[in-house]
């Protein structure tokens, strides 16, 4: 057993360490559905610079990931196998017919048919009927108001900038300016879609609740319809200084050819904005940073949502630490260091004044929007190291975790007590994730973290937060996971940060924890949950996999049940069979599954790197917990 173990694990780190790159970081893929590459097509039309040859991969992209199943007969899914979606189904529609696709080709008469046997085009969400709006497809009024003038509002106002999430604001702001000033695009073949709707589309008017049913929707759309009446009689001199506004916070954040936010919605509305402005010198930074998300492969193309270098880093950092490849987390660690953001006071210092900036940036580079998430796995790795170059680091993450704890004793990933829950039922929220509340999985992270490094002085921050990891608990035993799929993420999340915190392994929450998760454990030994577990309305309940047990998500439950005390439970050992038995000829692995989300029943995502590096460090702690004498993980992740 432990030789065929040694070889599963040498050849997994042989695998992973070849993938590192040379000034030792990682960055995997990150895909999501055909929204994204559907919406980068509309983009160069709207702006009139079509690349043919590119389009045309993506086409190809967009045809492959298209439904054809009983769930979703001709519609495209928000994630590998799911139902249909009728905002995704719009957008990639569109964007076929513009690269070129027939309405009466077979695919598209199949798309047709599904998104008007579910509404039509006037029933998609917020963001694709904004997008219809700006090609023209659909009146203004088939938007909700959004006035720019929210730029302007003063803290103790009910809406502001500053109480909605990061990703919110970038987004939110330069495509306030845009529905300010209503531009049209180029649009340079003319394409119409007026055969996905059901009404005629000069007569849709109104707005419609989203995949986020709010019972307060009514009360916010007399509210809409004020503002609607009102809006053409704001003080012109107000909307000037809006707008100057919204252009000036842009600017400010525009990060270089990593982009605003560097996220593809806010990097595409500030695209627009500067193209709008004739300003040639951001225009071309911004289109530039949408550009590099861009995944281009030899016969097909698609737009990645945001890289994730410094996540897929840390991560696969933990793995190669516990592997023992000593000198590759090293790389890796390096590669860390100076994107650390410590100069830079970002938003996230509104509510928590004071706070030293000490944070990671999901992506390459974001100083204003350092992740909390990202930040406790970073530090947790350099701690693990034992280098005493990395100290200071530590020091600084530890300062700004500690500042960015809410009132409720949880952590959010880029704010502090962003939970202003009446705000997403405002119309424009239409996908219930306007706010950045804290959340189990990234509380866990920052516990995990506090408890590893065991300063004395963090005792009662590590409370507050294992108070509330009690108290969010689901009846079941499980914890609901915010950026991961779902349960099982979550669940494996909290069982290592109370293994760290030194909650005893009987304590009742760790056991109905451990009790649920093995009853998760599927016929194959592994442990395997489908996007669906999101269900229609929050919190959803647990949804297995339909084709097959995840190596991810067996590495995670495996990870679980070893940090709760259970090594040597015949479950564990089932687990580990099923990945080693699971591993691919390059000793590494991979899945088609969406492990991960942006918004839940909104936008999901797939780590490309989540099947490379988690079951390593799954078999690296099995190997190194059969050589324990007292089998206690000692560290938080």
């Amino acid at each position: 057993m432990n030789a065929i173990l040694d070889t599963s694990i040498e050849r997994a780190r042989a695998s992973l360490t070849g993938e590192q790159r040379e000034d030792g970081h990682f960055c995997y893929e990150l895909e999501a559905d055909a929204t994204i590459p559907a919406e980068y097509v509309l983009l160069e039309h709207y702006l009139d610079r079509i690349d043919e040859a590119l389009e045309r991969k993506i086409g190809v992209y967009l045809r492959r990931i298209q439904g054809d199943y009983e769930t979703n007969p001709g519609g495209w899914p928000l994630f590998h196998g799911g139902k249909f979606d009728l905002s995704a189904s719009v957008k990639a529609y569109f964007a076929l017919k513009i690269i070129g696709d027939s309405p009466d080709a077979p695919h598209m008469a199949r798309a047709r048919a599904a998104i008007l046997a579910h509404g039509g085009a006037e029933r998609a969400n917020v963001f694709t009927r904004i997008q219809l709006a700006l090609f023209g497809a659909v009146p203004w009024r088939a938007c909700p108001v959004v006035p720019v003038e929210a730029v302007l509002m003063p803290d103790w106002f009910p809406f502001t900038m500053r109480k909605v999430s990061y990703w919110s604001r970038t987004v939110m702001t330069p495509l306030m300016f845009l529905t300010s000033r209503k531009p049209l695009a180029r649009n340079p073949r003319r394409v119409r879609v007026d055969e996905l709707f059901r009404t005629p589309p000069e007569q849709v008017k109104d707005w419609i609740r989203g995949p986020y049913k709010s019972a307060l929707g009514p009360a916010f759309k007399v509210l809409d319809d004020i503002l609607r009446a009102a809006e053409p009689f704001f003080p012109k001199a107000t909307r000037q200084k809006a707008e100057q506004k919204a252009i000036d916070w842009t600017i400010e954040r525009l990060n270089g050819e990593d982009g605003l936010g560097a996220i593809y919605p806010a990097m595409a509305n500030a695209t627009m904005m500067f193209d709008y402005l004739g300003d040639k010198k951001h225009f071309d930074i911004a289109f530039d940073s949408v550009k590099k998300l861009l995944v281009v492969s030899e016969d097909e193309a698609y737009c990645q949502p945001c890289l994730s270098p410094v996540w897929d880093t840390a991560l696969a950092g933990h793995a190669l630490i516990e592997s023992g490849a000593d000198a590759a987390t090293l790389a890796a660690c390096d590669w860390l260091i100076p994107r650390q953001v410590l100069d830079v006071v970002g938003d996230w210092a509104d509510n928590t004044p004071g706070t030293r900036p000490g944070g990671w940036a999901f992506q390459y580079n974001n100083p204003h929007y350092p992740d909390v998430d990202d930040t406790a796995v970073a530090a947790m790795l350099l701690h693990r190291t034992g280098e005493a170059k990395y100290a200071e680091s530590i020091s600084r993450a530890r300062e700004w975790i500690i500042g960015m704890q809410s009132t409720n004793g949880a952590w959010g990933a880029f704010d502090i007590n962003n939970d202003n829950q009446y705000l997403n039922h405002i119309p424009f929220a239409d996908h219930g994730a306007l706010l950045d509340p804290p959340t189990e999985d990234v509380s866990a992270r920052c516990i995990s973290f506090l408890a590893q490094l065991g300063y004395a002085e963090d005792k009662p921050a590590i409370e507050r937060g294992i108070k509330y990891l009690r108290e969010t608990q689901c009846p079941d035993g499980s914890w609901f996971g915010r950026w991961g799929t779902n349960y099982i993420y979550g669940t494996w999340s909290v069982l290592c940060a109370l293994n760290a915190a030194g909650v005893p392994h009987d304590d009742k929450m760790v056991t109905r924890a451990v009790s649920w998760l093995i009853a998760k454990q599927r016929a194959d030994g592994g442990w395997g949950e489908d996007c669906e577990s999101y269900g229609d309305a929050p919190p959803g309940e647990f949804h297995g996999y339909a084709e097959q047990s995840l190596p991810s998500q067996t590495a995670w439950a495996v990870l679980g049940l070893m940090a709760a005390g259970l090594t040597d439970h015949d479950s564990v050992r089932r687990g580990v069979a099923y990945l080693q038995a699971s591993q691919d000829e390059q000793g590494s692995w991979t899945e088609k599954a969406y492990n991960a989300v942006g918004f839940p029943r909104v936008f999901y995502l797939k780590y490309h790197g989540y099947p490379r590096f988690f079951p390593l460090l799954a078999l690296s702690r099995y190997k190194q917990m059969l050589a324990s004498n007292d089998r206690v993980v000692k560290f938080g992740f």
